[in-house]
């Protein structure tokens, strides 16, 4: 059974540094593509970065480039996102998800979804 568990949201304050963890089961990390998205209340969802540990390629939305790096430990079967800088516009639901062929930036070719954990920068 196929099964990703977030974890790590919070509330924090702007400026500061936060990481998610994706812990997996059911597949091993080094198989497939891992995503992060991210949904805020009245908004699409959107990717946020993604990782293929089959050929270490990464994807970031433009957004994030330069503060948040995705990351995998293949032993723990858990993928991180380390959030530096977070912004008061950086709250949302952020959600783990799988792809099979690679990463992409569009959520419905993702095939399991994580429960969501939240995000919230404020002041």
């Amino acid at each position: 059974q196929v099964q990703l568990v977030e974890s790590g949201g919070g509330l924090v304050q702007p400026g500061t540094s936060l990481t998610l963890s994706c812990e997996v089961s059911g597949f091993t990390v080094d198989s497939l593509a891992i995503g992060w998205f991210r949904q805020a209340p009245g908004m699409e969802r959107e990717v946020v970065a993604c990782i293929n540990s089959r050929d270490g390629s990464t994807l970031y939305a433009d957004s994030v480039k330069g503060r948040f790096t995705i990351s995998s430990d293949n032993a723990k079967n858990t993928v991180y996102l380390q959030m530096n800088n977070l912004k008061p516009e950086d709250t949302a639901v952020y959600y783990c998800a799988t792809r099979y062929y690679g990463c992409s930036a569009y959520g419905v070719t993702y095939n399991y979804w994580g429960q969501g954990t939240q995000v919230t920068v404020s002041s």
